[in-house]
């Protein structure tokens, strides 16, 4: 029980001060700075905080409303090219949503995680020679009611839950300083 305890104790240390480096990148930018490398940082300590293997930082083009995947995975035989190209766009439904489990954030403003994806009631399957998705968990980045991105995470390396839910969510308002300053 003391070893749990400690454990605990240790792991809400470690999120805290990745938390805090984030904030500290955020007081540091300047309107140079590149959304893309800022995004992949963003990324891997996501990504490492939750155990996720594989991750993606989006924002929602304000000219256009697509959501545009800026630092992500390869998944997909397509992500080399999506690399090459520094974004994969998703273009946003004639009905202004986006639609499937990847849109569900956009298009309700919340956060929600699943360990069985493909039998989720949003999900509308996987693109060809896309990896398997075991997990799932995506939360919006919102600034009051508006959403200006979403963080998606996938295959933990244990089932997704709430504590890591919590972890993006906090991830996800600090990034949304950088979509501000930086759009």
């Amino acid at each position: 029980m003391k070893k749990r305890m400690e454990k605990e104790k240790n792991r809400k240390f470690e999120v805290q001060e990745k938390l805090n480096y984030l904030k500290q990148q955020v007081e540091g930018l300047s309107p140079e700075s590149s959304l893309k490398e800022v995004s992949d940082l963003f990324l891997d300590v996501v990504t490492q905080l939750t155990s996720s293997l594989h991750g993606y930082m989006a924002y929602v083009d304000p000219e256009n409303g697509d959501s545009v995947g800026i630092s992500f995975s390869h998944l997909t035989s397509s992500c080399a090219m999506y690399e090459e190209m520094g974004e994969a766009r998703f273009k946003v439904l004639e009905d202004g949503s986006y639609g499937g489990l990847l849109g569900y954030s956009l298009d309700t403003g919340r956060s929600i995680y699943s360990n069985d994806p493909a039998n989720h009631p949003a999900a509308h399957g996987l693109p060809p020679q896309h990896e398997p998705v075991e997990r799932f968990l995506s939360v919006p980045v919102l600034d009051g009611k508006e959403v200006l991105g979403q963080i998606v995470l996938g295959n933990s390396e244990v089932d997704y839950d709430e504590s890591q839910l919590l972890i993006a969510v906090q991830v996800a308002e600090i990034y949304a300083q950088v979509l501000k300053r930086l759009l």
